[in-house]
């Protein structure tokens, strides 16, 4: 839906506030722009209604228009932006409600299967990190896949978030949540060493623990280019898992897999991914056809013929 000026001015304040409040509740900044887009167009929709008086039948009907280009996935984002919205709203009092909390999100989503590398897969892919910056990326890379990190948390990290001392890091997560998660001694070598070698950052009191060549902060967009090179790189040499979406995201769904599968318990998963429910956690608590074999291995038909 193209930009509406008239929309930016009838719902400048609310749009205002949305703004506010997600900066102030540490929204990344592309997360930011995809909710207030979602926003716009959510009130754009409204014809005028006022923001506080739409109801459940306003937000089914917005979702609705959208059907038929999107799919379950980005069904539900948009409901989260729509809800989003709302709680800012109700936080600077400018609503008393929230219709899109009356809206079920997708049930699609939740049953899907998540993507994630074998164990073997992922060690065989990490030979793939290169760049001219190879143990920056390294480092990064190892972040995501063995110690659960988020993008956004990857691109937040700052010097004083790495306690070598402790052999820990300070996560700053979703929802405003410090996180302290242990590091393998292997990639706490790494940390320290991509410390040493940083590249002197171009603002004198940058802290930010990865930089970019020019001494800048690492975008979110620049993380996921070098999983992307090492993806693309680690596919041409499997043509087996060519037709596999691999991302950074699909590394943490690795971790997670990982970490049960090894017979962690599903309580300190939850943690160490920062998950505010479990129920989040229990999305990787499926099985692979192995497991299915091996299962039914145990059972003992008697001879019968």
């Amino acid at each position: 839906m193209p930009r509406n000026h008239e929309t930016d001015e009838q719902y400048e304040e609310e749009l205002r506030a949305f703004h506010i409040w997600m900066k102030q509740a540490g929204y990344t900044l592309t997360t930011q722009r995809e909710y207030k887009r979602e926003a716009h167009s959510y009130l754009q929709s409204l014809d005028g209604l006022s923001a506080q008086k739409a109801g459940k039948m306003d937000v089914i009907g917005y979702l609705v228009s959208k059907q038929d280009s999107t799919g379950d996935r980005t069904r539900n984002r948009t409901l989260s932006a729509i809800r989003s919205f709302y709680v800012a709203l109700i936080d600077f009092e400018m609503a008393t409600r929230n219709p899109a909390m009356e809206v079920k999100k997708s049930k699609t989503e939740k049953n899907k299967k998540p993507i994630y590398l074998e164990e073997e897969e992922l060690v065989q892919s990490l030979a793939f990190v290169d760049g001219r910056y190879r143990d920056r990326n390294l480092a990064i890379f190892l972040l995501m896949s063995y110690c659960g990190l988020r993008v956004g948390e990857v691109h937040r990290l700052n010097l004083k978030d790495f306690k070598k001392a402790k052999g820990t890091i300070e996560v700053f997560g979703k929802g405003r949540k410090w996180n302290e998660i242990p590091v393998p001694e292997m990639l706490s070598s790494i940390l320290d060493k991509v410390e040493q070698e940083r590249i002197s950052p171009y603002r004198e009191k940058e802290e930010a623990f990865f930089v970019s060549q020019k001494g800048k902060r690492l975008s979110i967009r620049q993380i996921q280019k070098i999983a992307e090179q090492t993806f693309k790189a680690f596919k041409a040499d499997k043509p087996g898992l060519t037709d596999m979406k691999l991302s950074c995201h699909k590394l943490r769904h690795t971790f997670a897999t990982m970490l049960l599968r090894n017979g962690v318990d599903i309580r300190v998963v939850k943690e160490l991914l920062g998950h505010s429910s479990i129920e989040t956690t229990m999305i990787y608590t499926h099985v692979n056809d192995d497991q299915k074999k091996q299962a039914m291995s145990t059972i003992n038909i008697p001879v019968l013929i």
